[in-house]
């Protein structure tokens, strides 16, 4: 007996419905309205800087939610940096070299080339170095973030014991 003979008598009765990706967001001000009181920090306009926030928080990469945005792939980090997002292009070695800069021990261009990074790169681990996060920046976009931890494919994961 082969698949088509055994298949012959199936016929698809209902039809599957699209249900699209839960969101949840239980603010009634939209993300830019939210960022609005921490703009003079940033280093876009809020709603430019919302625009990033969406576009990383629904699975681009910095480079695309600033294409997204309108802005510099670098000011897109520094948005995401500022509110909280833990963004730093620097290696522990490059890190050193950084602050050795900083603390005027060697010039820029001997930490540029010790760093082994691009222009682009350096000034932005300068800027991650010399910039904290936004005091309360974090809150205002905590409800665009997914809240839930559990592994939404766990039941399709086999346990080790069913292995065994």
């Amino acid at each position: 007996m082969t698949l088509s003979e055994i298949a012959a008598g199936l016929a698809v009765t209902t039809e599957q419905r699209d249900r699209g990706v839960a969101e949840t967001d239980g603010t009634d001000a939209p993300l830019a309205e939210r960022l609005a009181e921490f703009e003079p920090r940033l280093p876009c306009c809020s709603e430019r800087a919302a625009a990033v926030v969406d576009a990383y928080t629904q699975g681009a990469s910095v480079g695309r939610a600033a294409a997204v945005a309108g802005v510099p792939r670098t000011t897109a980090a520094k948005v995401l940096y500022l509110l909280g997002e833990p963004i730093n292009p620097l290696t522990p070695t490059a890190n050193r070299v950084l602050e050795d800069w900083l603390a005027g021990e060697i010039s820029r261009t001997e930490a540029r080339t010790l760093s082994g990074l691009g222009d682009r790169e350096f000034a932005l681990g300068a800027y991650v170095a010399t910039h904290d996060p936004i005091d309360g920046a974090d809150a205002a976009i905590v409800e665009v973030t997914p809240t839930s931890t559990a592994d939404p494919l766990a039941d399709a994961r086999s346990d080790l014991d069913d292995l065994i």
